[in-house]
């Protein structure tokens, strides 16, 4: 660290104080609560949450707070955070079929059992910016939401589009399987890795990396066109398996968003023409990551659908697994501020020398 600078730690401390003096901003204007974060800066606490691979709005919204609205400096707190936290046990798998929507639309059928809702979402906006928000005392926006089940029931199956193309054979059937997928938050990163490990890294993955390597398939760098099969954000209960009970019971539910795009593909020697999948899921409300997801996973697939590889970004494993996680990029980049002072010492001997040597046979040549 900086303890050679002239200060020592006293510098270091007086540094934490600014910090923290900037982070409170001007004393004379109200300080920004966790609550209000929350409630109103809740895209940015999904965020946090999802690449923290950690669902807890309070302190995502804590984060931001701490970390001054960087995101990418919350995300790294929350991370810390969770490494502290006891594993109790492990949740059964989410049934997303039974998900309580609050948005669900379809690119591919117009007419879905259960409809489409339109939900919550700025697709529909004229993106004009609305000084009235700056007015003080604003009175709260009727509430519009509508019901998305009977009152009083539980969850109802609200059925994912492609089971309607898996009907007719024409969409590839995914292999189920009992074993428990691989935990990258517990377990180093390993190549070539697997389709559950794969997502994994996507879900946590800094949404402006997979958000660029999706936007570059579609630009032709994958050889993938994708049609949004369903899109849907809603709660799903978690489930906890008690071995004294001999059965589950619900804990609680989290909000997710769910993408699956539908694909071309051309068949193989063993499967014949029909379309594939793509996949995405992310915590709360972020659609735009789960639709990158969704073709950044499909791009990576290539390998066991039989196709060609192009040498396109979004289709080399190593390549996305090793360069989307946020928090290491930023180790790794930031940690070129700290003292190099050796280091630079015998980069800038190795210049000199090699100068005067150049110099000496130039002065030799004449």
């Amino acid at each position: 660290m900086y303890v050679a600078v002239k200060g020592g730690e006293q510098a270091i401390d007086a540094a934490h104080a600014w910090l923290a003096e900037e982070r409170r901003g001007d004393p004379s204007i109200a300080e920004l609560t966790v609550p209000q974060i929350r409630a109103q800066l809740a895209l940015a606490v999904n965020r946090v949450m999802a690449e923290g691979s950690l669902y807890d709005p309070d302190l995502a919204a804590l984060a931001i707070k701490q970390a001054r609205g960087d995101l990418i400096e919350a995300v790294f707190l929350i991370r810390a955070y969770r490494t502290t936290l006891p594993r109790l046990g492990s949740s059964r798998p989410i049934d997303t079929g039974r998900m309580a929507v609050i948005r669900r639309v379809s690119a591919t059928f117009k007419d879905l059992p259960g409809g489409q809702v339109l939900g919550p979402t700025f697709d529909y906006t004229h993106r004009l910016l609305d000084f009235t928000l700056m007015a003080e005392g604003e009175t709260p926006p009727a509430q519009t939401r509508p019901a998305v089940q009977p009152a009083g029931q539980g969850p109802v199956d609200v059925p994912h589009v492609t089971a309607f193309l898996n009907r007719d054979g024409l969409i590839q059937t995914e292999a189920a399987s009992d074993t428990p997928p691989p935990d990258l938050t517990r377990e180093p990163m390993e190549l070539p890795a697997a389709r559950p490990l794969r997502l994994q890294a996507l879900t946590r993955g800094d949404e402006g990396f997979v958000l660029s390597l999706a936007y570059s398939t579609q630009r032709g760098y994958g050889r993938t066109h994708a049609f949004i099969g369903e899109l849907r954000i809603g709660s799903v209960a978690v489930e906890l398996e008690i071995p004294e009970l001999g059965f589950a019971v619900e804990i609680g539910d989290i909000e997710l968003t769910e993408c699956e795009t539908v694909n071309q593909f051309t068949g193989s020697k063993t499967e014949p023409p029909q379309f594939t999948r793509g996949y995405g899921l992310v915590f709360g409300q972020s659609e735009r990551k789960a639709i990158s997801m969704s073709l950044v996973d499909r791009a990576l697939r290539w390998k066991e659908l039989g196709e060609d590889f192009v040498g396109a970004p979004a289709q080399d494993e190593e390549f996305v697994l090793m360069h989307a996680d946020n928090v290491q990029a930023t180790g790794f980049l930031e940690h070129i501020k700290l003292p190099h002072y050796v280091d630079f010492q015998s980069e800038l001997e190795l210049i000199r020398r090699l100068r005067a040597e150049a110099t000496a046979a130039q002065e030799a040549a004449e």
